[in-house]
């Protein structure tokens, strides 16, 4: 991975919102077609995520996820690559809390990067969907 890449990933609490969204290219869990949405990706602890935010309601793309963790991460804002990248759910509360922590306390900064209201609350977020991602 060259270092521009590098770089967009692993995005600081500077970032802003844009530097944060990204598409991603998941496999339907029924009809195995390709499904592209936009997201905000996440970074804690020196690792990338993917999470549903605020509410917890359920998510077509984490569901696929579970069933064919095998995606594409695309980067698209300031500099575009398609990577491909690996989901693994995040469901124990011992090792959410912390991440989920590490979210809510970057998203209520001054310059608010997630543009969301404000100030978003940890107990929100306790349902949302968490996806650990790596880069093979």
């Amino acid at each position: 991975m060259n270092a521009a890449v590098r770089a967009a990933i692993e995005i600081t609490p500077d970032a802003g919102t844009r530097q944060r969204i990204i598409d991603i290219t998941t496999t339907g869990r029924r009809t195995g077609r390709p499904r592209r949405i936009e997201i905000f990706f996440y970074r804690a602890f020196g690792e990338t995520y993917l999470c549903s935010g605020a509410g917890g309601g359920a998510t077509s793309w984490y569901a696929n996820l579970l069933a064919h963790p095998e995606f594409t991460f695309h980067l698209k804002n300031g500099v575009r690559a398609d990577l491909r990248a690996r989901a693994a759910p995040v469901t124990d509360p011992a090792e959410r809390l912390p991440i989920l922590t590490a979210f809510v306390a970057d998203l209520n900064q001054p310059h608010n990067p997630g543009t969301l209201s404000r100030p978003t609350r940890l107990e929100d977020w306790l349902d949302s969907r968490l996806a650990r991602i790596t880069f093979p």
